[in-house]
């Protein structure tokens, strides 16, 4: 068998590795395929051992222990323990409106215990196997809930133990700052084909590092003429090499070798730090079995799911929930994932690692893995020290999302498995199995879309319960999850929010699983497009004609079990209302797909995008002058490119965009000065407001620009998202008002701009 292994950023290989056998992993996964389709085609033909087997397990479903058996009691008294429950929580969170040690460990108990009690009802009296038809369907139902189940059962264990390292990161950076603990450090920034204005601006907020014993080195893997000019004109360091293997890691271990800084630091092309990034880090280090430092991935633009919603500042990007749930807690497990940007390494452990980890398109979470079976400690620092572009459009978020899934699932395939390396703790293992775990939870979605299809068109029954042991043991375990979902995360996302992003890529995530189960070194390292430019809408008809099958199916069959209701009820008011009674969990299921699926196909309309830079919502004091006339003003809106100013008089003059005037604008608190170009001018909220276009600014006005736009300490705040009942009236909303139907304007707005 031969599988091809690129490190190249193209799909091409550059090499390719002759092995002997199909890996273990394949091989497990197709034996469990082949054995599962051996006992449901014996199970259909009436095999007799199969049959028995089947139908034993059938009888034990129907005579479920005692304790699984709803009390005898009437309908509302079954409601009393959801209450008791959600009052707990709700209390617990009323007290501690953040998650502390004591707050979380009560919840999360709870929690456990909700989630063994429905794993035994689910196990033990649910299943349908009755016949072949029902029972395959109701065992894929099972087996796909505890694939999920498995996963959040992880999370919620690891959840014991938060850490939070604030007031350690502002201890040790005492050293830092009073210059006892200096090492050298040596700032990387690889580069395959992004803009060079979005290198500019990398370098110019590394260069403003409050940190004088650093060097930046621009590490270029496309040896392109303009970069190399660039590094010249900034005045920082700048290295190529003739081959591009083993793609980001390849250059990066390229750069290692030819640098000799104590500290290593990496930023992605687009990643602009805070002045402080080095100041809170790099006193870290003065344990010795420290390895790395890893912060947060923050964006200062909003991801493409949330502009394409028209919900800029009410979504937070997706990465939120990983950086404030996931990166704490797998702290605390001492398993921190190395993600590739704003990180710190120590170079000692870097070499004892043998570098960056070559054979995986995941180079920075298997590089973790091994510094820390080499014995060295990673930890996470939960504060935002440096901001980024999010993916600019829905094919780039895709292109990102898969190339991280194909990338971790390599896990199976290499060395630095950490299921099986050498040198980790069993919590440690745990916890990176859950990361694992998570990308087979896409296959489970796809499974929980097409499940309530199966109950319309084929008549199966995949879960057998009675409405009073719905009320007993599912909603309990449900309404106590849903409560408590977005707490756990620090607001960061809703449940039904989470459902949105997650159904998006489902379909696609799923078969990338399974492609890589089976061929893990199929693809290549696909960089993720950055600086791009629309001007127009664009539907993503690859994304979206999988999911607008699934919407004209779960319609139809919403409309077939409703038609068949009204059959077999008559169409009287007294019929009709019998018939609505027995509106089962199926039709509720379907209707909630069938939300879900339309604004997912929403989502795939990308929206234009007429603008390089992104604004924000900053205010400085203006002075304009014209001619011999002088203007003040507030900026209301503020880029690299332009300013919006509202001025605090009246009497600016009006022109025609073909006559508009040059002017001259002083940002005061910043002592800068630029030239521009009035593009427009107008009143809001009955203040005359001022467009201004800056014509060519300068390297020291452009360092100016940025250093006040990107790199002042605490500049990134942590925005919260909406609470269940809110999240669902905005996607109700969004389903019936879209956006591209109702929101046309595709200039910058206040509602468009960045908040900082």
């Amino acid at each position: 068998m031969t599988l091809s292994r690129t490190g190249n950023q193209s799909s091409e290989p550059t090499r390719s590795l002759t092995l002997p056998n199909p890996p273990l992993a394949t091989l497990i996964m197709l034996g469990v395929l082949v054995i599962s389709a051996a006992v449901v085609i014996g199970w259909f033909a009436g095999e007799g051992l199969i049959r028995d087997l089947f139908r034993r397990l059938a009888e034990l479903q129907e005579y479920p222990p005692l304790w699984l058996q709803v009390p005898m009691v009437a309908g509302e008294f079954l409601l009393v323990p959801t209450v008791i429950l959600l009052l707990i929580v709700l209390g617990v969170m009323q007290v501690s409106p953040r998650p502390r040690p004591w707050s979380r460990r009560i919840v999360v108990t709870l929690l456990l215990v909700l989630t063994l009690r429905y794993f035994l009802w689910r196990s033990l009296s649910t299943l349908n196997l009755s016949d072949p038809l029902n029972g395959v369907f109701s065992l894929g139902l099972f087996l796909l809930e505890m694939i999920v189940l498995s996963s959040t059962t992880i999370q919620l264990f690891l959840m014991l133990n938060v850490k939070e390292r604030h007031q350690e990161a502002t201890q040790k950076s005492r050293a830092v700052l009073e210059g006892i603990f200096t090492p050298t450090v040596d700032i990387l920034i690889p580069t395959y084909n992004e803009p060079t204005f979005i290198l500019r601006r990398t370098v110019l907020g590394c260069q403003a590092l409050d940190y004088g014993f650093k060097r930046i080195y621009l590490l270029d893997d496309t040896q392109r003429p303009e970069v190399a000019e660039l590094a010249v004109q900034l005045g920082c360091e700048y290295l190529t090499r003739t081959d591009h293997r083993y793609a980001k890691a390849g250059n990066l271990n390229h750069a290692i070798a030819r640098t000799d800084g104590e500290l290593i630091v990496v930023f992605d092309a687009d990643f602009v730090p805070t002045r402080n990034f080095l100041t809170r880090t790099v006193g870290f280090f003065q344990d010795a079995t420290l390895g790395l430092v890893q912060t947060p991935q923050c964006f200062y633009n909003s991801d493409p799911i949330a502009r394409n919603l028209g919900l800029e500042n009410i979504l937070t990007p997706e990465e939120e929930v990983f950086y404030r749930q996931i990166q704490p807690i797998r702290d605390g497990a001492g398993s921190v994932i190395c993600s590739g940007t704003s990180f710190v390494v120590r170079r000692t452990a870097l070499d004892a690692a043998g570098g960056f980890v070559t054979d995986s398109l995941s180079e920075d979470y298997f590089t973790g893995i091994r510094l820390a079976a080499q014995g060295y400690r990673l930890v996470y620092l939960d504060e935002k020290l440096s901001a980024g572009l999010a993916a600019e459009n829905i094919s780039a978020h895709a292109t990102q999302r898969l190339r991280w899934a194909r990338g971790t699932l390599q896990a199976f395939f290499i060395d630095a498995n950490p299921l099986t390396i050498k040198g980790l703790s069993l919590l440690q293992r745990l916890a990176h199995s859950e990361g694992i775990l998570h990308w087979f939870t896409s296959i489970s979605r796809v499974g929980f879309l097409l499940m309530p299809l199966a109950y319309s068109f084929l008549g199966v029954l995949p879960v057998r319960a009675t409405t009073s042991e719905l009320m007993y043991f599912f909603l309990p375990y449900y309404l106590v999850n849903l409560s408590v979902f977005s707490w756990l995360n620090y607001r960061s996302r809703s449940a039904f929010l989470s459902d949105i992003y997650s159904l998006i890529l489902a379909i696609p995530l799923s078969i990338t699983v399974l492609q890589v189960m089976l061929n893990p070194f199929a693809k290549g390292f696909n960089v993720t497009p950055k600086g791009t430019l629309s001007d127009r809408y664009f539907f993503n008809w690859n994304l979206a004609w999988p999911l607008m099958l699934l919407f004209v199916a779960t319609a139809i069959s919403l409309w077939r079990n409703l038609g068949m209701c009204m059959l077999k009820g008559g169409w009287g008011a007294a019929a009709v209302a019998e018939s609505l009674k027995g509106l089962s969990i199926g039709w509720l299921w379907s209707g909630y797909n069938l939300v879900l699926i339309g604004i997912a196909v929403l989502v795939l309309l990308d929206v234009p995008k007429l603008d390089l830079f992104e604004w924000f919502d900053l205010r400085r004091m203006v002075r304009l002058e014209l001619g011999d006339r002088s203007f003040w003003g507030i900026t209301t809106m503020i880029s690299e490119g332009g300013a919006e100013i509202a001025l605090t008089q009246s009497g600016f003059p009006q022109w025609m965009p073909a006559a508009a005037p040059l002017i001259k604008l002083e940002i005061l608190e910043e002592a800068l000065i630029l030239q521009g170009t009035v593009t427009s001018t107008g009143f809001r909220d009955e203040f005359p407001v001022v467009r201004v276009q800056f014509d060519t600014v300068g390297l020291a006005e452009h360092r100016a620009l940025v250093e006040m736009l990107f790199c002042r300490p605490g500049q990134w705040k942590t925005r919260t998202s909406p609470g269940e009942v809110q999240s669902l009236w905005l996607l109700l909303k969004i389903l019936l008002k879209p956006r591209v139907l109702f929101d046309r304007k595709v200039e910058i707005s206040p509602i468009a701009v960045a908040k900082v």
